[in-house]
């Protein structure tokens, strides 16, 4: 089965940690892919970039509306993910648990019920 890991960044609690730390959870998150990939468990990851580089398109009476920036004013913002294929949700807590960034943001762990990658 196929899980989403979703990383969500708190740009306060990131902004309080040290360099070192900020450190430590970069080289962490390598170390977690390269684990991942030796487990055979790793579909993808993605980092994504920060919120205001984003922009929300809505197409309202057929006419696509452009607004730069977040969807929502929020603390927390989707910053990244993986998507693992692992034997049951219980091993996808367990590799939640295990991203680096679990230490100081918020990881959602979700089932994906469609994919259309071939797999």
């Amino acid at each position: 089965m196929k899980y989403l890991l979703s990383i969500y960044l708190n740009p306060s609690i990131m902004d309080a940690l040290t360099e070192a730390e900020r450190d430590e959870i970069m080289e962490g998150a390598g170390r977690f892919v390269e684990y991942l990939a030796s487990t055979g468990e790793l579909v993808t990851t993605h980092a994504l970039a920060e919120p205001d580089q984003s922009a929300v398109v809505r197409v309202r009476g057929g006419v696509p509306a452009v607004t730069d920036g977040p969807y929502l004013e929020a603390k927390e913002f989707l910053a990244g993910y993986y998507v693992v294929d692992v034997e049951s949700r219980r091993r996808a807590l367990e590799l939640a648990a295990m991203v680096p960034d679990a230490a100081v943001n918020a990881m959602e762990v979700r089932p994906i019920v469609f994919s259309d990658d071939g797999g």
